[in-house]
């Protein structure tokens, strides 16, 4: 479909036995290779996404970030690279939509926005609203890009990626990512995605203490950028 052009996935998971063999298999035809990044799952969750015919990385410091940074790093030749949850909150099928606009050089990094989308009814948390929100409303204040999401599914071209030098290895991937972008002037797109209700239970926005850490973690590093920290 994309001739010329290697589409990898990353799928960053913890304890996602029940969600990530769908996951794998929503996964269109044309993306050339998945990596699931396991984070210390005690379940199945790698034997799982093998047998569905994905590569497995395992990450054993806890961190969203440090998973993502783990699939990144064994990915072979991919000039876009794709995120996305190992939940099946997401939509693997509505990936064309985050592809296609790298592909035909019309941006760098396309943001999946579940506000713009029509996410299903308690898919997303009051939580998640409020601290999306939040942030957004920041970012836009400091460096004037105009974010309406922190959504985990993403494309973003490698070089790019690279570029950005990414850091964070907790909750505040997905925010370093837009905040380093914002900076730089990469050409970012949001792109409307559906939002449907997790499988499993939630390791972050689910429990309080991951909503609290989650929060500090984003707010503490959009304080750390205006100062030039990060």
């Amino acid at each position: 479909m994309y001739k010329g052009l290697h589409i990898g996935v990353v799928i960053p998971a913890f304890d996602e036995e029940q969600a990530i063999g769908y996951v794998i298999a929503e996964i269109p035809e044309w993306v050339d290779e998945v990596v699931v990044a396991d984070n210390g799952s005690c379940d199945r969750t790698a034997e799982i996404a093998e047998g569905a015919g994905a590569r497995v990385v395992h990450e054993g410091e806890r961190g969203y970030g440090a998973a993502c940074q783990a699939g990144i790093g064994v990915l072979q030749a991919a000039d876009i690279v794709v995120f996305l949850d190992g939940d099946r909150s997401d939509y693997p099928g509505e990936m064309v939509t985050l592809v296609n606009p790298i592909a035909e050089d019309r941006a760098d990094l396309v943001i999946g926005s579940r506000v713009k989308g029509e996410p299903a009814r308690g898919s997303l948390t009051p939580q998640q609203r409020f601290g999306n929100w939040l942030a957004c409303r920041l970012i836009r204040h400091l460096w004037g890009a105009n974010y309406t999401d922190l959504g985990p599914f993403r494309a973003i071209r490698r070089g790019t990626l690279e570029t950005l030098n990414m850091a964070d290895r907790k909750y505040g991937w997905t925010v370093e990512m837009q905040v380093k972008a914002a900076k730089t002037s990469v050409r970012t797109l949001e792109m409307p995605v559906g939002y449907r209700p997790r499988i499993g239970a939630s390791k972050i926005s689910g429990t309080l203490r991951g909503s609290i850490g989650a929060g500090i973690g984003i707010l503490g590093l959009i304080a750390r950028s205006a100062l030039n920290l990060r």
